[in-house]
């Protein structure tokens, strides 16, 4: 079973010191997975793999000032 992607309810977005688990760039979107774990990316990583992304990630919280591809993912 595919989890379904959430907008956030308990995920915070990522805070202004932290930084992409790809490329050290400054986060902008969290996702939290099925496991429980987390990831953060920038702008750039969060949205060339979104479509991955929005199959892994049961919740997400992106920065108020990024818009993310996956956010319009339908579950």
């Amino acid at each position: 079973m595919t989890p379904t992607l959430t907008p956030p309810e308990t995920v915070a977005p990522p805070a202004a010191d932290e930084r992409c688990d790809r490329c050290n760039a400054a986060a902008k979107l969290r996702i939290m997975l099925a496991g429980g774990g987390e990831l953060v990316f920038c702008g750039h990583h969060a949205n060339k793999f979104a479509d991955s992304l929005v199959e892994t990630a049961v919740q997400y919280a992106a920065d108020p000032e990024f818009t993310w591809r996956g956010a319009n993912h339908k579950g």
